[in-house]
């Protein structure tokens, strides 16, 4: 009997696909499609009633699904590497647009977070600054993962928390602080001092607690979300018609498109609570299968982050998966109420073209990495083994990626 048939028998290296890229190329266009058929559900009836439109926001977001595509398709032939020795480009013309945004920028609901694109159209510059943090810490971090080298004390840490200022003054204190922590994972991965561990733990508590307080709305937010009922015709509102929505979706859910939250019961239905009503209209199977797919997305990109001999290259892995990742995972937790309504958008999921276009392109940088480090290995071994100052980072993620092997 050949190996490979008694292994398939035994279950011991069994793969439904032949590498991880391929694996992760199924599942991101899998949770793209199911995400576009949510966004469509979730947003025909806004379209119609006030816009004339069925199709209105379906044909945007189309349109910049095809814009992402065609900047993931640059990013893989020109490679990530080609991008990180530009860090510093990118990092100034992101700079340049969040600070347009205080004189030039569109308002809306008493924000400035928008930059006009033409007549109809708008670009939220807080959307590239997520994917411009990560890209920074690998490119500082990267090349010192064999001297331990790593610092929180750094240019790329003071560059985003500047860019994360930037956007919590315009106010939306939710994506800035996402900004922030897109560059700080990937320095909690690598190892950074226990000292600064205290330095960070002090100054961001602190800086936290003076945010809110110093916004009423802010502080009413983590009151509703502690006690929803006793604000449930301010800001309580709209936890707890996320709640009625997930709930009344039941074990197999109502039905696409016959979702009842959506006919303004549930506000942002589309946006920042899509996945509310993926859940009413799916149902617990259909919730479950989307967390599946996001477990897939994690688990294949560990692995490409594992196998990866270039350190720029393992840490940019990692950063993105927490990009993606950890805003499904912090979207979720927000619609369950959780945690509080901070605007944390449904990666693929929640309507918005600026959100979208950044994605897709984080998406190509994965499979950038996934694609030159197969293409190392075609090479044979002229590369050095992967560091190990890494790995005991990893460990679990390790050893579940060397069973699969």
């Amino acid at each position: 009997m050949p190996d490979s048939e008694a292994r398939s028998r035994s279950g011991i290296g069994m793969r439904i696909w032949a590498s991880p890229l391929e694996g992760l190329g199924f599942v991101t266009i899998l949770l793209f499609l199911v995400g576009t058929i949510n966004v469509f559900s979730a947003s025909f009836v806004l379209g119609s009633q006030l816009l004339g439109d069925s199709l209105y926001f379906l044909k945007r977001h189309l349109a910049a699904a095809l814009i992402g595509l065609a900047g993931m398709a640059f990013i893989i032939r020109q490679g990530y590497s080609w991008f990180l020795k530009r860090i510093t480009i990118w990092t100034a013309l992101t700079m340049v647009l969040l600070i347009a945004v205080f004189f030039i920028g569109v308002e809306a609901n008493g924000a400035r977070r928008w930059l006009a694109v033409g007549s109809f159209t708008t670009f939220q510059p807080s959307e590239p600054a997520k994917l411009v943090g990560v890209l920074a810490a690998a490119a500082y971090i990267g090349p010192r993962l064999d001297r331990r080298a790593v610092s929180l004390f750094s240019y790329p840490i003071l560059i985003t928390a500047a860019l994360a200022a930037l956007v919590i003054i315009q106010p939306d204190m939710g994506t800035g602080m996402i900004i922030f922590a897109m560059c700080l994972v990937p320095y909690l991965v690598a190892g950074i001092p226990r000292r600064e561990w205290a330095v960070l733990g002090l100054v961001g508590g602190g800086g936290v607690v003076l945010l809110i307080s110093r916004a009423a709305y802010r502080a009413e937010r983590i009151l509703a979300w502690v006690n929803p009922e006793g604000y449930s015709q301010t800001s309580g509102y709209q936890p707890l018609q996320s709640l009625l929505a997930i709930g009344s979706g039941g074990l197999k859910g109502t039905g696409l498109g016959m979702g009842a939250s959506k006919f303004y019961y549930l506000p942002e239905a589309h946006t920042d609570f899509a996945f509310a009503i993926w859940a009413q209209e799916t149902g617990f199977v259909g919730a479950v299968i989307v967390l599946l797919l996001v477990g897939a997305l994690t688990c294949y990109g560990i692995r490409i982050a594992l196998e990866s001999n270039d350190g720029r290259g393992r840490i940019l892995a990692i950063g993105i998966i927490f990009m993606i990742v950890g805003q499904a995972v912090g979207n979720v937790a927000m619609v369950l109420s959780l945690l509080p309504v901070t605007g944390v958008p449904m990666p693929f999921f929640s309507y918005g073209g600026s959100a979208l276009i950044v994605n897709i392109w984080a998406m190509g940088f994965l499979f950038s990495v996934a694609a030159e480090s197969a293409r190392r290995g075609r090479k044979g071994g002229a590369l050095p083994a992967p560091d190990t100052s890494f790995r005991p980072k990893l460990r679990l993620s390790e050893r579940l990626a060397q069973h699969g092997r």
